[in-house]
């Protein structure tokens, strides 16, 4: 402890990393940043956009950059997206900043950041084009836990023509996140096809009866092969779990070699 307070008093720590060592957190005025919730579970801390306002949301980025190197915003919008390169801009001026306005997240990092590198695949499927916003979250998460994502789009069984041409390249992958709406039949008919794991994500898509999900959701829970479900629209959630999996899939390998 006294090097690090040493550290702080010669200015080659900020207060802020320094609480993130000693607590495990750091605190900005937007609330606790939770910095070692990748080493305590493999899967990095990110900041909803949802219900904060854009500072808010640039407050939090910088705390996560400075403190681990990397932030991560999920569910940002443009004026959130604007407000995170403004402070960024003050506070960590040589941050690479990547944002995806269509899934709606951002990545910040601070310069010399590495990433974990897995030696593991995850396939991420859409059923069409509309799943492709979730979708899109679940394969930034997995990425960023070191995973080799791939991207399989618009294979839904509305036409099994091109499910079956797409077999090939599911069976190569690690572990599957299949996003699907409307009746949320494309997870269990990749999963009765491989023999990975299928972690079945249902897309607000759809509309009447059981819409904006619903149906897909109780369809993913209800199919007859073997599949994991999570909630409706949780990319997040689903790539985070694919990115665990490939994390074993990694160790299991590197034991072998």
């Amino acid at each position: 402890m006294r090097d690090l307070l040493e550290a702080v008093a010669a200015g080659e720590v900020t207060p802020a990393e320094a609480e993130a060592e000693l607590a495990g957190y750091a605190t900005s005025g937007a609330g606790r940043f939770d910095a070692a919730r990748e080493t305590r579970s493999g899967v990095p801390e990110a900041v909803l956009g949802d219900g904060k306002t854009p500072a808010e949301i640039a407050d939090l980025t910088a705390t996560a950059v400075e403190t681990t190197g990397r932030g991560i915003v999920t569910r940002i919008d443009p004026p959130a997206a604007t407000a995170v390169r403004r402070e960024l801009a003050a506070q960590e001026p040589e941050a690479t900043v990547r944002w995806s306005e269509r899934s709606n997240w951002l990545v910040a990092t601070a310069p010399g950041f590495e990433r974990p590198e897995l030696d593991a695949g995850v396939g991420v499927v859409t059923a069409g084009t509309s799943d492709a916003v979730p979708a899109g979250e679940a394969a930034m998460i997995a990425t960023e836990m070191g995973a080799t994502v791939t991207r399989i789009s618009d294979v839904g069984v509305a036409s099994i023509a091109r499910t079956i041409d797409a077999v090939d390249r599911l069976r190569d992958q690690d572990v599957l996140v299949v996003a699907a709406g409307r009746e949320g039949a494309l997870p269990t008919v990749v999963a009765g096809l491989v023999d990975t794991p299928v972690i079945g994500l249902p897309v607000s898509t759809g509309y009447g009866h059981d819409g904006e999900g619903e149906a897909a959701l109780s369809g993913m829970i209800q199919s007859c092969t073997t599949l994991s479900v999570v909630n409706i629209d949780a990319g997040f959630t689903a790539g985070a779990q694919a990115g665990l999996v490939a994390r074993q899939v990694d160790d299991a390998r590197a034991e072998d070699a």
